[in-house]
């Protein structure tokens, strides 16, 4: 009789690669945090910059000394209160129309059963497709001839509802169970009720994603703005910086930091707001990674 041979054993494994791997994933990663932060760290700096270290070669990263001139100087020279109010306000109410109209058509689109709903959502994601770039001069000449040029009006009714916003609230609605609507419709709960006090608070990750991406949207929208604004007392934030940048009477150290001190402005709200909904923001985005 042959002797019975035992099975071979696996060789083992080796796990230097997997040790390197993790600390590379870090360094990469880190690297790239590093490049998309620079700007903004270059930005933040320098609106605490002396014109000495605004204009010296080699560049200087950290301020040989803090001051708040630059942002004195901008306050002198800008109405700033005036502009900041202007973006807050245009801002505030192209993100609350927004949240109340996309998540009354999302809300149709995914649970409501009428004629023409696939077509409708087809023109939604049509809608996704097109530049918007391409939808300014159309705009202009449909404010221009509704006399809504220089108005508040003006500024947010072309935004006031987006495809995107749309899109996002339809399939993030479409994770609601239909039992627990039919339940309610049985208990004699109407469709305002189920929208505002049963769908509205379940897709609260989804607002507040909506409510991020579209308050930076507008905050940061220089275009529309600009074409569609000829009184100084409209401007918003972006676009007044922009004019004061093109003032060939600002100095040329003391306006670079008074540029910088500007954008350090613009950019503060949008953290502040991106920090106050980073933690359903970050549900939203895992929830939306699971559908």
């Amino acid at each position: 009789m042959s002797a019975h041979r035992a099975p071979a054993r696996p060789a083992p494994r080796r796990h230097g690669g997997s040790r390197l791997r993790g600390p590379l994933l870090y360094l990469v990663a880190s690297l790239g945090l590093l490049v998309m932060a620079a700007p903004f760290l270059w930005m933040a700096l320098s609106a605490f910059k002396t014109k000495k270290d605004l204009t010296a070669s080699p560049p200087v990263w950290i301020p040989s000394e803090w001051t708040l001139s630059n942002f004195d100087a901008l306050l002198d020279q800008l109405d700033m209160s005036r502009y900041f109010l202007n973006s807050l306000i245009v801002a505030g109410l192209v993100t609350i129309c927004n949240l109340l109209f996309c998540s009354m058509l999302g809300y149709a689109l995914a649970k409501l059963n009428f004629a023409g709903r696939s077509k409708v959502f087809a023109l939604v994601l049509a809608a996704l497709m097109v530049p918007g770039n391409l939808m300014i001069l159309p705009l202009y000449v449909l404010m221009n001839r509704l006399g809504l040029i220089d108005t508040y009006a003006g500024l947010v009714l072309p935004f006031a509802a987006g495809a995107f916003g749309v899109f996002l609230m339809r399939q993030f609605m479409q994770s609601v169970p239909d039992e627990l609507l039919e339940a309610a419709r049985i208990d004699g709960a109407s469709e305002w009720f189920i929208f505002w006090r049963i769908v509205m608070p379940l897709v609260k990750p989804a607002l507040a994603t909506l409510t991020i991406f579209t308050f930076l949207s507008s905050w940061n929208n220089f275009i529309w703005p600009l074409i569609a604004t000829n009184d100084p007392d409209k401007y918003t934030l972006p676009v007044a910086l922009a004019t004061f940048a093109n003032d060939p009477n600002r100095t040329v150290g003391g306006g670079n930091g008074m540029l910088m001190a500007g954008s350090l402005l613009v950019v503060l709200p949008v953290l502040v707001v991106f920090v106050a909904l980073q933690r359903h923001f970050t549900q939203g985005i895992a929830t939306a990674g699971m559908k």
